[in-house]
């Protein structure tokens, strides 16, 4: 990782899941009500079996990003929105056995660090499940280009969620995620 004052941990999303948020509205553009839904909908994913979160901290213990995640439940409402799109494109196998990311966000000052690429390296690497899935927005973005070094594919792409303004991408992965050569 280049940001090296930054540390990689695990980190109890629950307790500094205000933090995290501030990050991911900084990083993603929340206004106060998205965050306000998205709280609700962090606390409750992580609730599910396998769920765990990871951290950047600072020297100072200030979060500077985070990723979390678990093992894809195929009853969970973003399987259910994406499986029509993957079935149309003969990957919905993608939905079983696979390591979901939730959310990866990175604050704007430590982007393009390689604390994204630290993040989900890490959370990955600790999946029993043989592939990972995520959804990331439907354009050409530094985020989409770190999936794709780490081995992401598109598996089905204008990928439409209800309440989102822009379509997303849902992107797949063999475990462990590429490394750099």
């Amino acid at each position: 990782m280049d940001d090296a004052e930054v540390m990689i941990g695990p980190v109890n999303l629950a307790a500094r899941v205000d933090e995290a948020l501030a990050v991911q509205a900084l990083a993603f553009g929340l206004d106060d009500e998205e965050i306000a839904v998205r709280r609700h909908i962090v606390l409750r994913h992580l609730l599910s079996p396998g769920a765990r979160a990871y951290g950047a901290t600072t020297p100072e213990g200030k979060l500077v990003g985070f990723v979390y995640g678990m093992p894809n439940d195929r009853g969970h409402w973003w399987s259910t929105v994406v499986e029509t799109y993957l079935r149309a494109t003969g990957t919905a196998d993608w939905l079983d056995d696979s390591f979901v990311i939730t959310e990866l966000h990175v604050h704007p000052a430590h982007q393009g660090r390689g604390v994204g690429r630290e993040l989900i390296t890490t959370i990955t690497d600790e999946a029993a499940e043989p592939r990972s899935i995520l959804s990331a927005i439907d354009t050409e973005s530094p985020a989409r280009g770190l999936y794709r070094a780490l081995g992401y594919e598109d598996l089905a792409r204008q990928v439409h969620f209800p309440s989102a303004v822009r379509p997303y991408a849902v992107m797949g992965a063999p475990l462990p995620l590429k490394r750099r050569n």
